[in-house]
């Protein structure tokens, strides 16, 4: 899991988050935190049928929004704190932010982060010059190492985002995106903790009053959705987007999202790996699953954003490789690029050949093959052949499966995602 509260008790400030704290971060990071692309993409503007204007957080140095928050709070310590040095509890993108700015600050960093931790995420922490220690399975197990190093150090603990100045960093994003495109109808953005959105929504709401702000979590770790429903949150398993899977939001964005009448969608983990799909396939770049979440909201729900002009956070692209490869082979599956054709032949030579042959024919291209002569239900003269085919579609494999059929032979399975 991602980040959780601070370690210390009294954690809910009692201050205000003003447009001024968030013209105020961005001359703080002004030179030091890029100014990311936000364009047009004439593509997905097709398919969902709003004009979508994307803001590319995975161009930041540690590929997410994570360093604007971390960087407006490091330049508000004090000497002493400086001296002294911070610490963090994360075991993703607000670990790199902290890590990658305080080395450039000279402020000593600790990052604790759980035991299961990805190896990548914390060489790339190490990295950036941060001491990691691992303890604990989940961020929340991580809390009391945490705990006993901040009061043995004396340093100060860097919140991933209930924290004014961690919210004020992150909300320089709208300032950008409405700086580039003033005449927005809608800001979607992800949804973890709500220090992204509770940022964004005091930073627009400012310039344009009117404008619709709309947040958007995973179906499995709606907590949020939940909170200002006045409902328990009850965590509902695995996500592709953990960098917002988190267990409790942020209590000052509750109470500002609350406020502003800001909507938070939930969308499916299919519809994430969908926008991860398409940003890469479409816009050649990579997302998280957070950071496709808001596009993942756009798709889901198409008539709601018909024909308005729509800037989508791309908060992040700190997906794991391997993840990253699973969701673009699901995907080509679910497009029916990708499928398997299981069939039924006699075991007898010549065979794999003359199948194969049918599959080329018909401009199949065969990725994989798999021979069993151990399937029960088939006589023992017969085995069976199962083919993973790259084709164009699901109409393209439909119409290999038939021309096997039309050859005489069994087709016991045609398997690839559903069409649509």
């Amino acid at each position: 899991m991602p980040d959780t509260p601070a370690p210390q008790s009294g954690a809910t400030p009692d201050w205000p988050l003003t447009a001024d704290d968030v013209h105020a971060a961005a001359e703080r990071l002004r030179g030091a935190v890029p100014n990311t692309p936000f364009l047009r993409s004439r593509t997905l503007s097709a398919i969902t049928g709003a004009e979508i204007f994307i803001k590319f957080e995975n161009h930041q140095f540690t590929a997410s929004f994570k360093d604007r928050g971390a960087l407006n709070r490091l330049l508000a310590l004090d000497a002493p704190q400086r001296a002294a040095g911070v610490i963090a509890v994360s075991a993703g993108n607000h670990a790199q932010g902290v890590a990658y700015h305080a080395q450039r600050l000279g402020i000593p960093a600790v990052i604790v982060m759980p035991v299961n931790t990805p190896f990548v995420k914390v060489n790339n922490t190490r990295a950036l010059g941060a001491r990691v220690e691992l303890a604990g399975e989940t961020v929340a197990e991580s809390m009391p190492t945490a705990r006993a190093i901040m009061d043995r150090e004396g340093l100060t603990f860097i919140h991933p985002y209930d924290d004014p100045l961690i919210m004020a960093g992150q909300g320089t994003v709208a300032l950008e995106m409405l700086a580039d495109q003033p005449t927005l109808n809608s800001l979607v953005v992800p949804v973890g903790g709500g220090g992204l959105i509770g940022g964004v929504t005091v930073a627009a709401r400012a310039i344009r009053p009117d404008i619709e702000i709309v947040g958007v979590q995973t179906e499995t770790y709606a907590a949020m959705v939940d909170a200002l429903a006045g409902r328990p949150f009850v965590p509902g398993g695995q996500t592709v987007a953990e960098g917002i899977a988190v267990k409790a939001p942020g209590a000052a964005a509750l109470r500002l999202l609350a406020s502003q009448d800001v909507d938070v969608l939930v969308v499916s983990e299919s519809a994430i790996e969908r926008a991860i799909n398409l940003y890469v396939q479409v816009e050649k770049t990579v997302a998280e699953g957070a950071g496709a979440a808001s596009l993942a909201a756009v798709l889901t729900n198409r008539q709601r954003f018909r024909g308005k002009r729509v800037g989508v956070v791309l908060s992040g692209g700190n997906i794991d490789p391997r993840t990253l490869a699973s969701v673009i082979l699901r995907g080509l599956m679910q497009d029916g690029r990708l499928g398997t054709l299981s069939l039924e032949t006699s075991d007898t030579p010549g065979q794999l050949a003359a199948v194969a042959a049918i599959i080329a024919a018909h401009d199949g291209n065969v990725i994989e093959l798999a021979h069993n002569r151990m399937v029960p239900t088939m006589s023992a003269r017969c085995t069976d052949l199962s083919f993973t085919v790259e084709t164009r579609g699901h109409a393209h494999l439909e119409e290999i499966a038939q021309a096997l059929r039309d050859a005489g032979y069994r087709v016991w399975q045609v398997s690839a995602g559903p069409a649509g």
